[in-house]
């Protein structure tokens, strides 16, 4: 069926939507020039628009946050989790490459260079509600099990959950796979042409090309900082503009391969380079203080869980750490589900649960607890030897330390930058994909259309580079800005998502039919997929 569905949208053709990539571009190109003529001023009412929003929304996404987490796993486990979604009978992609690419997506945000210096920033200044917290292994156990919640369950649940579910269920009633479908069940295909419908998808892109931009050109400037230092190459904006451009191309060349080439060999090179660099950094270390800290760090998570979720004390360290981190994630919500449910066809809720949310999970904490907590041991054996960097020079020096404190600075270095490059390359891709297909009204994107987005937000970082860290940090907070949106979006999917799946149990044989249907169990008007506009 869905390749006769693929077959009449080629033959139909693409259109794209010109309001939501014109709307789109013009925004970033603004941003860019403005950031440009006076950095001083964005980087001032970015800060502004950051504080206010993360002082009048900041409980309201911890709490969106940690309910979504709790709902998604509640249906998971319930008879519901065997639903199987996307109208197809098999799996699109095997379980090691579907995985590989889900886990991509999310920790190039920042895996490498966060992994390194966010358990050391906990470790040397603990976290407010932890601050008389003994020195050693309980304040190693704290400084990791915060991290753990930034990156852990609730960033995983924001994408990975209930709104790829109803994403995947609308493109199954022949809706279009961009983030105005998350208002389906309410509004029904109305959404479709709404004016609503237009603002959902600016708002997604918005935060997601943010979100994607600032990475990018931060990287720049960390791997040129790393390479300075360990190779001796000059830390010059020459050098972190090649670096970007060198990022973009190579994800512009998985772009152009498609979804089941390109994107699946960066993947999977990911999960393996990033094996390679856990082992040689862990054998170099302490392998038993890893594992042990792991096992201590985990029992905090689990004991702290909701308390460090929903900590409300410290406005500043709140806003600079949590709120910064959920705002980003759900920012990256829509957009994370539309790819992911373009890969998860055919797939149970149960496996979609484990796949995009527990899973990528224990790879975080497992990565956070090799580099971080290698850190850690360090510092311990040498206290100032990661503290000391990390408080003079930044995020790139907590990871930089880390290597030049172990035998083979350089070969771990080389693998530090080859890991880091290939894991945003990989979100590049996907981010690339998500972006594109919300700007169409018809029809799967083209490579061509991906390939654009792709390079238009390669040369917007290196604009940015020229203001310096200001432009790149700016567009970086602006993320959490878009957040206001993006978080009253996502809400609905809380209520929305148990009556979809009742339905689709009952079709699939999973529950018996209700004696008393609820007439909203399905919006009103929505259309079988022979009728609806096919994607993918």
């Amino acid at each position: 069926m869905f390749s006769t569905l693929r077959s009449r949208a080629f033959a139909r053709g693409r259109r794209s939507d010109r309001w939501v990539t014109g709307v789109t571009g013009a925004f970033l190109a603004a941003f860019v020039l403005a950031s440009l003529l006076s950095p001083r001023t964005v980087g001032a009412v970015v800060d502004t628009a950051f504080t206010w929003s993360a002082r009048w929304f900041g409980a309201y996404w911890q709490l969106l946050m940690l309910a979504t987490f709790v709902v998604v796993t509640v249906l998971a486990f319930s008879r519901y989790g065997r639903v199987r979604m996307g109208g197809a009978d098999a799996p699109e992609f095997g379980r090691f490459t579907w995985v590989a690419m889900i886990a991509t997506t999310l920790l190039a945000a920042g895996g490498v260079f966060w992994a390194a210096a966010e358990p050391i920033a906990h470790y040397a200044s603990a976290p407010p509600r932890y601050a008389d917290a003994a020195g050693g292994t309980e304040r190693a156990a704290v400084a990791m099990a915060q991290s753990f919640v930034h990156w852990g369950f609730i960033a995983w649940a924001a994408g990975g959950s209930l709104a790829t579910l109803v994403m995947m269920r609308g493109v199954e009633k022949g809706m279009p796979l961009r983030p105005r479908t998350l208002l389906w069940p309410l509004m029904g295909e109305r959404v479709r042409t709404h004016w609503i419908g237009a603002v959902v998808d600016i708002s997604c892109v918005l935060a997601v090309v943010a979100g994607t931009v600032g990475p990018i050109g931060f990287l720049g400037l960390q791997i040129s900082y790393i390479t300075g230092a360990l190779f001796g190459l000059p830390d010059t904006y020459a050098v972190q503009a090649l670096i970007i451009l060198g990022l973009t191309v190579v994800a512009a060349i998985s772009v152009l391969s498609g979804i089941h080439r390109g994107i699946q060999l960066l993947s999977r090179a990911n999960v393996w380079l990033a094996l390679v660099l856990i082992a040689a950094v862990v054998s170099m270390a302490s392998l038993p203080f890893v594992v042990d800290l792991y096992l201590q760090a985990s029992t905090v998570h689990a004991r702290e869980f909701l308390a460090m979720s929903l900590y409300r004390g410290d406005e500043v360290w709140l806003g600079y750490w949590t709120l910064f981190f959920f705002g980003w994630f759900l920012g990256f919500g829509p957009m994370m589900a539309i790819f992911f449910a373009r890969i998860s066809r055919g797939r149970t809720v149960r496996d979609i649960y484990v796949g995009a949310t527990v899973l990528p999970t224990v790879v975080t904490t497992v990565w956070f607890t090799a580099l971080g907590g290698t850190g850690i041991w360090l510092e311990q054996r040498d206290p100032g030897a990661v503290t000391g960097p990390y408080a003079e020079d930044g995020l790139p020096a907590a990871a930089l330390s880390i290597l030049e404190a172990l035998p083979m600075t350089a070969l771990l270095g080389v693998l530090t930058v080859l890991v880091a490059l290939i894991f945003l390359a990989s979100t590049l891709d996907s981010m690339s994909y998500a972006i594109a297909a919300s700007s169409m009204r018809e029809g799967e994107p083209s490579g061509l259309v991906r390939a654009v987005w792709c390079v238009g937000m390669g040369l917007a970082a290196v604009a940015l580079l020229l203001v310096g860290d200001g432009g790149i940090q700016a567009l970086q907070s602006f993320i959490v800005v878009t957040a206001v949106p993006v978080g009253l979006i996502m809400l609905p999917t809380l209520w929305t998502t148990p009556p979809l799946l009742r339905a689709m149990a009952v079709e699939q044989g999973i529950v018996g039919p209700s004696r008393s249907p609820s007439p909203h169990a399905e919006p009103e008007g929505s259309r079988t997929p022979e009728a609806g506009t096919p994607v993918g």
